[in-house]
């Protein structure tokens, strides 16, 4: 079971994009899943058994838990298979709280998790089906921003992420492959800090992290916000 699942395309893109506020979450107590829906292989610097220990430790550095999936790095299409692996393991785990990829990017891959994620969650309400697992239906869903274009959009909420900035950029460095033996990405980490800096200005805070809500948002008080 698990109150949170995150997808990510590949392992790192949770992190890239929400992992100070998974950090957050499970600090409070929430159960969190990462799924991976692909295992990030090949790339100039990784291998599978890299990229596992890598994304291991990173999950672990998060205190939250973590799959991967069997769909192909870089050939990542919304398939009625793709949907139905990861509808059955949201079928399985049971969130309540979905986090997607940003629906918008210049990568093939993060734009086929979105849909991907957002047809498992209908998918995985399913009664009369061949697919494991009894019907769950994930109340809300959010997307997180880890994208590869250059994009300013305006949030729905921001998280303020200023205890747990540290806790994310460490998991981000877990990722040796990508961020350090890779030189051209040897900047992202740092990027990282300085852009949750900057969205921790917009409510006031020492760091934040953006979130977009395609459903409005209901508070129970005034008194939870910022």
């Amino acid at each position: 079971m698990a109150d949170i699942v995150c997808i990510g395309a590949h392992p790192d893109d949770v992190e890239i994009g929400m992992g100070a506020t998974v950090a957050g979450m499970t600090a409070q107590g929430l159960e969190v899943t990462i799924v991976d829906l692909t295992d990030g292989e090949p790339t100039p610097h990784g291998t599978h058994e890299t990229r596992m220990t890598e994304a291991a430790a990173a999950a672990s550095c998060l205190d939250a838990q973590r799959r991967t999936l069997s769909q192909p790095n870089r050939y990542l299409f919304d398939t009625v298979e793709a949907r139905i692996e990861l509808a059955e393991v949201l079928r399985e785990l049971r969130p309540r709280v979905l986090f997607l990829p940003y629906p918008e990017d210049a990568h093939p891959d993060h734009l086929s998790a979105a849909s991907i994620g957002r047809a498992a969650r209908f998918y995985s309400k399913f009664t009369k089906t061949d697919m494991g697992g009894s019907p769950h239906y994930p109340a809300r869903v959010f997307h997180y921003m880890a994208v590869h274009m250059r994009l300013v959009r305006e949030p729905s909420f921001i998280v303020d992420v200023s205890e747990t900035l540290q806790t994310k950029l460490d998991a981000l460095a877990c990722y040796a492959s990508q961020f350090q033996a890779n030189e051209a990405n040897r900047g992202v980490i740092p990027m990282m800090a300085e852009a949750a800096r900057m969205w921790g200005t917009q409510i006031g805070v020492e760091a934040g992290e953006p979130f977009f809500a395609p459903e409005p948002v209901g508070i129970k008080s005034v008194a939870d916000l910022v």
